[in-house]
């Protein structure tokens, strides 16, 4: 298939983007039902306003919802380093911000900090959530 014979993607529609990126906070069913009905869910962005974008992932990772997180990178969303600290791959967390580390700083979607992602993450991402705060100690 060449360049110009593939078709361009619909667009989809802002409220049902809306719908996903708020069902990805708290209702792993309803994620899966809206998927489901819309495959492209898995990597919109919801606009909140003022540069404050968010991903289904997104949501997941920074409410703790480890169930939702692991669903949604089941079926190929794009992990990112604030779902890696919620998940506690700490390995990859470490790897980033050695060659980026300002990233250590980094906020998220509503301006939640990659810190906090880690706090959300419970146990399973104590390790990670210990790394970044002595790195915000050491500041």
């Amino acid at each position: 298939m060449t360049l110009e014979s593939r078709k361009p993607l619909a667009a989809i529609e802002p409220e049902l983007v809306k719908q996903f990126v708020s069902s990805a906070h708290a209702d792993l069913h309803k994620v899966k039902e809206l998927l489901e009905r819309g495959p492209g869910l898995l990597h919109a962005s919801m606009n909140w306003g003022g540069g404050d974008w968010e991903t289904g992932l997104g949501a997941a990772a920074h409410v703790g919802r480890r169930d939702i997180a692991e669903y949604l990178l089941s079926r190929g969303a794009r992990l990112d380093l604030f779902a890696a600290a919620m998940l506690g791959q700490l390995e990859l967390v470490k790897l980033i911000i050695g060659q980026f580390p300002d990233m250590a700083h980094a906020t998220g979607p509503h301006g939640i900090p990659l810190i906090r992602h880690a706090a959300m993450g419970g146990e399973e991402a104590r390790l990670v959530f210990e790394f970044l705060e002595q790195l915000h100690w050491d500041k």
